[in-house]
């Protein structure tokens, strides 16, 4: 903010109060010396100062007044603080590990040690020993975390929930899984049975196909991020018997009953036996890292970064930022979640897709266009950027956003070279057939329109993604369902050696 910007900022909150204020432990000049302005400091980023005043809160920049008084900070020594509280489990496991891989691609010294539930840590300039930033984490129910984004008593919240009233930084991604006992011998579990145990409808094993013995729910405590996540999606509390404090002791006390039933973050499982999950069709819903990633798995469980809205400090935005770096990515996996990048996975080894193609083809789909489908598929590679689009509408989702902009890189930097780039757009399979062929290839096209937007300067030779359409041909899950619907209408990102493409017709 420029001197004269800073002036007019402080005239308006002087005007909106009037009076003049009683000296504190700063007091901010404008450097032309026009204004000047008494608060207490409450940070200070290197570039921004945060001043609370009797006018209100105050952001002014660095650069534009000189502090005086005993609150100032050393300019010469500046310290980061970061507060952040929020989930305990996703918190504990993942930022220690962000932090160090933030450390190791800057060449800091990391310094970590318990404290409370949370940690400490602190980032050291090796060559100086100064310290340069210093970061805690407390972890907290998801109301508690809210209220001290909102207060400024934190400036992150690790969280597994939603919440418009907040900015999201994806931070890692995990899948919430049924888990059993190794013992249970119950070999797998449909969604709609599922939905059924949880919500107490559903009490004895025998009317999943196990033995005639009482199915006993675990849960977390509801205070608790995860089972605030798993009864969103639910749209109720689950009515456990047991309630556990931390998703640890949730997955060791699974394990050891026969007949305990749960859910819990894939990443949480521990020594429990992760139940597979399927549709009301039959269809296989695989938590592999692949099906995270597209969400095509229905129980996808986001890990966020919530931000105030407010100006973050320096060091805050930075770390936001190297979210996305490949090292955090790596920390991300080493932590036993599953991360933002990209995954490419032959449309070969995804053969159970196109079985349910064939199994599931009514009148609707012929055989030509199975054919077709098969066609394109021979050779070709899928990658995780998927594109799914708000109920009932052809805008993108939130998590669809972010993979416009993501694949919008790549195609930048030609990550795809000597390959062709296929929009494959497919529909649910409710109405008409041809219907369903035009709407997925309308949302493809939307897709590519998107895309061309962000990529008005690709160069030339870089090739641009082509549309093909499929309608209803390739279901990921079962019509009979909203979910399942949702899954379907899809866009997919496929790849193909450009020489083969060269052969098609």
């Amino acid at each position: 903010m420029q001197p004269r910007l800073w002036c007019a900022a402080v005239f308006a909150a002087l005007s909106f109060s009037g009076g003049s204020a009683a000296a504190q432990d700063v007091t901010l000049t404008a450097r032309d010396g026009s204004l000047s302005i008494d608060g207490t400091l409450q940070a200070f980023d290197g570039e921004f100062y945060r001043v609370v005043t009797k006018y209100g809160p105050l952001t002014v920049d660095g650069e534009g007044v000189i502090c005086e008084g005993p609150g100032c900070p050393d300019l010469t020594a500046t310290l980061a603080v970061l507060r952040i509280t929020g989930a305990g489990e996703q918190g504990n496991a993942l930022l220690p590990k962000l932090f160090s891989a933030y450390a190791a691609t800057r060449g800091l010294t990391l310094t970590q040690a318990p404290e409370g539930e949370g940690f400490v840590a602190e980032l050291t300039d090796p060559a100086s020993e100064q310290v340069l930033a210093r970061i805690t984490f407390a972890p907290a129910t998801p109301s508690d975390s809210r209220a001290a984004l909102l207060a400024g008593g934190a400036e992150l919240v690790v969280s597994v929930t939603a919440d418009k009233g907040f900015g999201a930084h994806a931070m890692a991604l995990d899948a919430l899984v049924p888990i059993v006992a190794p013992d249970n011998p119950l070999g797998q579990v449909s969604t709609p049975d599922l939905a059924q145990a949880l919500s107490g409808e559903i009490d004895n094993w025998k009317v999943l196909g196990g033995p005639d013995m009482p199915l006993v729910l675990h849960a977390l405590r509801r205070d608790n991020s995860m089972q605030e996540a798993l009864a969103a999606r639910l749209g109720r509390d689950l009515p456990a018997v047991v309630v556990h404090r931390t998703a640890a002791e949730l997955a060791a006390a699974v394990a050891a009953d026969p007949w305990a039933l749960a859910i819990t973050g894939m990443a949480e499982a521990g020594a429990a036996r992760v139940l597979p999950l399927t549709d009301s069709c039959g269809f296989p819903l695989l938590p592999d890292r692949a099906s995270v990633k597209a969400a095509d798995y229905p129980l996808t469980l986001p890990v966020q970064l919530l931000t105030p809205r407010r100006r973050l400090p320096l060091f805050a935005r930075e770390l936001l930022e190297f979210l996305d770096h490949p090292a955090a990515q790596a920390a991300v996996d080493q932590a036993g979640f599953v991360g933002s990048a990209p995954e490419i996975v032959p449309l070969t080894a995804d053969g159970l897709r196109l079985l349910n193609a064939i199994k599931g083809a009514g009148q609707d789909v012929p055989l030509d266009e199975l054919q077709r489908l098969a066609e394109t598929m021979a050779g070709a590679s899928r990658s995780s950027l998927t594109f799914r689009f708000e109920d009932g509408t052809s805008t993108l989702d939130a998590q669809s956003r972010q993979n416009l902009e993501m694949l919008a890189q790549l195609l930048a930097v030609g990550a795809f070279k000597g390959r062709d780039v296929i929009l494959a757009g497919f529909s649910d399979g409710s109405g008409d057939g041809v219907a369903n062929m035009d709407l997925s290839e309308s949302r493809a096209i939307g897709v590519a329109t998107s895309l061309r937007a962000l990529l008005p300067d690709l160069a030339e030779g870089q090739a641009f993604p082509r549309v093909i359409a499929f309608g209803e041909a390739l279901p990921m899950a079962c019509d009979t369902t909203a979910a399942g619907r949702r899954a379907n209408r899809r866009v997919e990102v496929w790849l193909r050696p450009a020489a083969i493409d060269s052969e098609m017709p």
